[in-house]
């Protein structure tokens, strides 16, 4: 009876040793799973990141191209208001003399 009691103890130690087996390679196949989703998430973090760093990188050359062209009409409407008010001045001296009904613009 002892002898049987020890083979069915040895049995149930055997099934029981292989459930954990069986969980244990679960486990190990579960975690390389999670391994390969982490080192692909690593890459589109580093795409990523690469990518904000040339977005940023064109968003100051951008930045940079409007600051100057913005000078440049800046620079463009101070030269042809000084144009404009040498040609107001001309006709002044000549004894033209611009009223605001005649001026839809509405320089005098």
């Amino acid at each position: 009876m002892a002898a049987a009691a020890g083979a069915l103890e040895v049995a149930e130690l055997q099934r029981r040793n292989k459930e954990l087996e069986r969980a244990a390679a679960e486990g190990r196949g579960r975690e390389a799973a999670l391994e390969l989703e982490l080192e692909r998430t690593r890459q589109r973090l580093l795409a990523t990141e690469e990518a904000e760093e040339r977005l940023s990188g064109d968003m100051g050359e951008l930045e940079a191209e409007s600051v100057l062209q913005a000078r440049e009409y800046l620079r463009r409407i101070d030269a042809l208001s000084h144009r404009l008010a040498a040609a107001l001045d001309l006709l002044g001296a000549a004894g033209l003399h611009l009223s605001p009904e005649s001026n839809p613009i509405g320089f005098e």
